[in-house]
């Protein structure tokens, strides 16, 4: 089982942007993106492989950018124009097969969450 760790949530306005950074203690061919916010599922945010292929949810294409250095065994996520519907937790996950990971996160392998709040 992979361990991974988040940073880089905070507070923004509408229309800012934000990086969040997640490494993880091994390395792992499929990492992602999750968010959930209050009172609704968990959803796929993004998600890329070891060889930069990249898969993103609609609500967040154009806008979002999902990236990876595999000698650090970190993705990132910049999300720019954020809007307040953004708001959320967002959580980093990894997997080597697709099928866990991807797009219903049936995987094991989670981060701790970091928090997105994105005021009007």
């Amino acid at each position: 089982q992979v361990q991974l760790v988040e940073s880089g949530g905070g507070s923004v306005q509408a229309g800012g942007s934000l990086r969040l950074s997640c490494t993880a203690s091994g390395y792992t061919y499929y990492m992602a993106w999750f968010r959930q916010a209050p009172g609704k599922e968990r959803e796929g945010v993004a998600v890329i492989d070891s060889g930069d292929r990249t898969h993103y949810a609609d609500s967040v294409k154009g806008r979002f950018t999902i990236s990876r250095d595999n000698v650090k065994n970190t993705i990132y996520l910049q999300m720019n124009s954020l809007k307040p519907e953004d708001t959320a937790m967002y959580y980093c996950a990894a997997d080597n097969t697709w099928s866990l990971l991807w797009p219903n996160g049936r995987t094991n392998n989670w981060g701790q969450g970091t928090q997105v709040t994105v005021s009007s």
